[in-house]
């Protein structure tokens, strides 16, 4: 596994809040990520990595349904591209992060180089979605969160089954949180996109 793989190499991943004391670099990241495709990694702007463990039936279940009806979404708008929790992008700051769900606007993402797409691709999307599971400490996803925000995403819902909360994350704004809210509107972000948190939220 990779764990035992960075323990030949004198290091000890982050999982479980472990931190580990050498960083890797963006390259050492890309090639542990190929040798076992099978495990879903984040790597920090410090150079920590992140394995995080598969979600959950129901989790797995919420994050499809949400995604799905962004795929239907892009699809009559054509507006942009929308990408799954296993894919990942190498955001300004370095960082590279797997949001649940993300959607790039199509002229940003045609403007990249084919190089820069390939992995990780170098782009924060407008739009993410993190989805907490029963697994995820909420303090480490909102810092997800206002990572993106710092990196360029315009618009990120912090969805929370276990408080049925959601926190929306704006460019230049407070965060705004909401208490067991019906839907969520993709704002001027994903114009005419509306979630229905039913089966998601609760």
């Amino acid at each position: 596994m990779a764990v035992l793989e960075a323990q030949r190499q004198g290091r000890t991943a982050v999982s479980q809040g472990i931190e580990e004391p050498k960083p890797y670099s963006s390259a050492e990241f890309a090639r542990l990520a190929a040798q076992y495709p099978e495990l879903r990694m984040e790597r920090t702007r410090e150079g920590e990595i992140i394995i995080m463990p598969p979600a959950g039936s129901e989790s797995g279940g919420r994050n499809a349904d949400l995604t799905a009806d962004v795929v239907i979404w892009n699809r009559k708008t054509k507006l942009g591209k929308v990408f799954d929790s296993s894919s990942g992008f190498t955001l300004p700051s370095g960082a590279e992060r797997s949001p649940d769900t993300g959607w790039i606007e199509i002229s940003r993402w045609e403007a990249l180089t084919p190089e820069k797409r390939k992995g990780f691709a170098h782009i924060c999307p407008d739009f993410v979605v993190e989805l907490r599971s029963d697994t995820d400490r909420l303090s480490a996803v909102q810092k997800k969160m206002h990572e993106y925000r710092e990196n360029g995403a315009r618009l990120g819902w912090l969805i929370d089954p276990i408080s049925r909360r959601v926190e929306i994350y704006r460019s230049g704004q407070e965060v705004e949180i909401l208490d067991n809210p019906a839907s969520l509107s993709g704002e001027d972000v994903l114009p005419g996109f509306v979630l229905d948190l039913t089966g998601i939220l609760f």
